[in-house]
């Protein structure tokens, strides 16, 4: 509460200068008039003074908010390849109202105003985009930050917005060749490392390199931009998890001998060290072809390759009396119980734990292409634009079970359970020697595998264009907007599934060729594992035949298809009422969608190798999306922005899959099942939006903006009592012996739309040089926000009970607080910043073991970050060279995750800091 209170009494104290800013800014300007008249320079020289680095970045930002229409904030790269951070996630979630969420350490998933990343979208240039996911949320760590110019989020749509979000439309920008007066090269390296240090076969260290090239030819009518970036980044995490759920049904009955019942207790418990590497590469080429100023041609090329290899060696412990049948069972002595009747820890005796190999393999392409082109004929001007963008997912996870031979070798463990750290697990046997381990038939099997694929396609077309209205209206209404967009979108998924079985030698000990180093789970109280090559083993002692024909395999594969036609008329505005400028735009926006998916459910009742049946279906619908946004600039750059609007969010991709499950209870006849649900409507809501902003020249500004957005719907989880199965039973024969007529309606359980609610926030935000302030701080300065949300939305999420209940939760993504802060010093090419971004807990969403999406509390986090760099001056030898350090995570903020309540962990997860060490020259 104390971080809270200084970061916002930060923020209050920089609202609070604006008079002093205003005063300052006065006396400068009369200084500066003065100094003009008596010297004779002229306020044209004056603007020719260059502004780089830091400054440069938050300058062009302040701009591009100051001039927009919309609500927006902006990102904008301080030089050539140089985002803020050092990645597009963490530039975004230091944003006014907007939060990142860290996954494998890295800032990857945004949520805009409390809302999850479900709400918004993602463009490229402008043209939405493909993910590699099960859903259309964008993972922003696969675009490269050296390859993007800036990003642009609209808070509030307009009529031309393709592809707008509910909560907020993201916009990463590639550079555009003809806007720069000249060749530019430049070129950067990087040095990483892991403060967590080498384990098993993987070293602490990684790297980035990048280097791009922008060039105009013909008289600048032709210009090129191409840019490459690679990195190689380790994977080193330290985790100590608990099963879920936690809950006092075990103990109530009896169940957990030696705990007092009513307890809430946990049936397991994991160590972990995760080692590997993240590879990406990423291509970025712009030709531009602007031969006079009535054709402009565009054509955009995008591509990333990543690939992500790690393996979580693991010591894992199972407290629900399953030791594989042996005697003596579970017995806790000593328990320890906290006052909300909590388990914190005891002694168990009579458990088998296991060492354990979880490898992950991942590879992911993204491909976008787009060609725009841009003509004006007199007074129209039209716009032209055809994009297409692929992207795939192939993923293998492999598991090996390795247990202390000849069966049993039952343990005595002691346990600790910490909610603010790592949970301690002291083990009275030695499970660090190699050769007394054995792949076996465990408690859990000796494997299990699965081959997941996602492949995604959009293609799209977009016709527009802008229409100068007649002298009788320019004075107020300067032009018309009108539109139509064309996408058409298909997600596939499959799922491979299988157990690794042993091989005919049976059980195995994993030879010292295949052996890495051993890890260290001391963080967690148990010492040295081993670790070794996993897929190597599974291929030399095992066998893994995967397949997706089985009845419980069979809903996880489906093809999604969207096609969506938007049309739009937007008025655009500008015109004065007195001393007072204004501009803005109302129109609207008319989205026909044509939604189907397609999959396969499994039918006992038909004879082998008919089992399988197809099963499609779909629905069309049209939305109306009227908006406005009004911008009234008043006198001493004061600007009131005022925006109104219907909106949509389509649903997430895998729960429109027409995947289920099904089947008929032969005693009542009575149908049931459960799945996707390819027949839901959008979210909807109605927003409106309020800002104040105050600017000084492009140096600084403060504002203050409220928002609230009435959601009419929300999709979650029910279970529908009277569904019609009609469609399922057409097949269906009833199995000898059944007597009960078979019904058509039944309870089926899948996404459905839900009750809405409101969500309102505000939004502070002030950014300033202190040199406005007094000239003996000239080169420092300040930015700062805080954003307060508040929700009165309730959903139920079944697939989650087990870690946040089965009572109404709030929404998923949403912080109450979030706060950003960052200090900078900039001057003779000296720059440094130090950056913190701090949110409250929230409900986050993660990938179970199952590959599907689950729900998590997640404890508030404050992360700090720094950097340092100098660049040589123009007079230096070495000019255009940057030399820099930087410092990520520099507290190790931990990754807590919890059930109900923090006294009840999950997840403690830690990835330690990042040290780069780089270098970047421009030429």
């Amino acid at each position: 509460m104390l971080n809270h209170t200084r970061t916002a009494l930060s923020l209050a104290l920089a609202v609070a200068l604006v008079p002093s800013l205003a005063s300052a800014q006065s006396t400068q300007t009369t200084e500066q008039s003065t100094k003009a008249a008596t010297t004779g320079e002229s306020a044209t020289n004056l603007d020719t003074v260059q502004v780089t680095g830091i400054r440069r970045g938050i300058e062009n930002a302040i701009a591009i908010k100051q001039d927009a229409t919309s609500v927006v904030e902006a990102i904008s790269a301080e030089d050539i390849g140089k985002l803020p951070d050092v990645s597009i996630a963490e530039s975004l979630g230091r944003l006014p109202g907007l939060a990142a969420q860290r996954v494998a350490g890295r800032a990857q998933v945004i949520s805009v105003r409390g809302l999850s990343p479900d709400f918004a979208t993602t463009l490229l240039n402008g043209r939405e985009v493909v993910s590699t996911g099960d859903n259309r949320s964008v993972e922003f760590d696969q675009y490269p930050s050296e390859l993007v110019n800036g990003v642009t989020v609209y808070k509030t749509p307009d009529a031309a917005l393709v592809g707008q979000g509910l909560s907020g439309t993201i916009d990463m920008q590639t550079v555009r060749p003809l806007s720069f007066p000249d060749r530019v090269i430049a070129v950067s390296g990087r040095l990483q490392k892991s403060s967590l240090g080498k384990a098993a076969n993987v070293d602490e260290f990684g790297n980035r390199f990048s280097a791009s090239y922008i060039d105009q030819f013909f008289d600048k009518t032709l210009g090129i931009s191409i840019g490459y970036a690679h990195s190689d980044n380790p994977i080193q995490e330290n985790q100590v998890g608990l099963y879920e759920p936690w809950t006092a049904e075990q103990t109530t009955n009896g169940n957990r001998p030696g705990v007092a019942p009513g307890t809430f207790f946990s049936d397991g418990i994991k160590a972990l060290r995760r080692t590997g590497n993240n590879k990406r590469d990423g291509v970025m080429a712009t030709i531009q072809f602007r031969p006079n100023n009535a054709w402009t041609s565009t054509f955009d090329a995008f591509h990333t390759e990543a690939e992500q290899i790690d393996t979580a060696n693991q010591f894992e412990l199972n407290l629900s009396n399953f030791n594989g049948g042996y005697t003596p069972g579970l017995l806790i002595s000593n328990p320890q119980v906290n006052a909300d009747g909590t388990f914190t820890g005891g002694t168990a005796s009579g458990v088998y734990p296991l060492v354990r190999g979880m490898y992950n393999k991942r590879k992911d392409k993204i491909d976008a292409f787009g060609w725009n082109n841009e003509f004006t004929f007199g007074s129209v001007k039209l716009v032209a634009d055809l994009n297409y963008s692929k992207a795939t997912r192939d993923e293998l996870n492999l598991e090996n079970n390795l247990q202390l031979t000849p069966m049993p070798q039952l343990d005595t463990v002691g346990l600790v359970v910490n909610p603010n750290g790592f949970s301690q697990i002291t083990p009275g046997l030695d499970y660090s020697n190699p050769n007394a381990l054995f792949l076996t038939n465990t408690i859990y099997g000796s494997g299990y595998g699965k081959v997941p694929q996602v492949e995604d396609r959009l293609k799209g077309a977009k016709l527009a264009a802008t229409i100068a209205l007649p002298d009788a209206f320019s004075s107020w209404a300067p032009d018309v907007d009108i539109g139509v967009n064309y996408a058409d979108r298909r997600k596939t998924k499959t799922q491979s599934e299988g157990n690794i079985l042993l091989g005919a030698q049976g059980d195995a000990n994993i030879a010292s060729d295949l052996q890495y180093s051993p890890v260290n789970l001391g963080f967690a109280g148990i010492g040295r594992i081993p670790a070794w090559n996993v897929p190597a083993a599974v291929a030399r002692y095992m066998s893994f035949n995967p397949v997706d024909n089985l009845d419980y395999l069979i809903p996880k594969s489906w093809v999604v298809e969207e096609k969506i036609t938007t049309a739009w008329a937007r008025l655009n505005i500008n015109t004065d009422i007195g001393v007072v400028g204004v501009r803005g735009n109302i129109g609207v926006q008319m989205q026909h969608t044509d939604q189907s998916s397609d999959s396969r459910y499994w039918d006992s009742s038909q004879p082998a190798g008919s089992n399988i049946q197809p099963y499609s279906n779909g629905k069309t619908y049209n939305d109306w999306l009227p908006s406005l946004n009004l911008v009234f600039m008043f006198p001493h750059q004061q600007t009131l922005r005022f925006a109104a609007a219907k909106q949509v969010a389509r649903p997430r991709v895998d729960q429109m899959r027409a995947g289920l499950e099904f089947g008929v209870d032969t005693a009542t006849g009575k149908p049931g099942g459960s799945g996707g649900n390819p027949l839901l409507d959008p979210w909807r809501a109605t927003a409106l939006d309020l800002s104040y902003e105050k600017y000084f020249g492009e140096k600084a500004y403060v504002a203050a903006a409220i928002f609230y957005k009435d959601l009419k719907s929300y999709v979650y989880t029910q279970s529908v009592d009277d569904y019609d199965f009609t469609d399922l039973l057409g097949s269906y024969v009833p199995p000898p012996g059944m007597t009960a007529p078979v019904l058509t309606t039944g309870t089926f359980s899948s996404p459905e739309n839900g009750k809405g609610g409101t969500l309102k926030g505000l939004e502070l935000t002030a950014s300033f040089p202190l040199d406005m302030l007094t000239e003996s701080l000239r080169g420092f300065g300040v930015q700062a926000s805080a954003t307060f949300n508040k929700s009165d939305i309730k959903i139920l999420d079944p697939e989650s009970a087990s870690s946040v209940g089965s009572d109404p939760i709030s929404l998923p993504g949403l912080s109450d607080r979030v706060y950003n802060f960052t200090a900078y010093f900039e001057r003779n090419g000296f720059e440094a910043r130090v950056s913190q971004r701090r949110r409250s807990d929230f409900i986050g969403e993660i990938g179970n073991f199952n590959g599907n999406r689950t729900l998590r509390y997640v404890v508030g986090e404050n992360v700090t970050d720094a950097q340092v760099s100098y660049t040589f001056s123009d007079s230096s030898a070495l000019r255009g060279l940057t030399l820099l350090l930087q410092g990520s995570n520099l507290t190790n903020e931990p990754y807590r995750t919890y059930a109900g309540t923090k006294d009840r962990p999950l997840e403690y997860i830690e990835w330690g800091r990042t040290y780069v060490l780089g270098v970047n020259y421009k030429f």
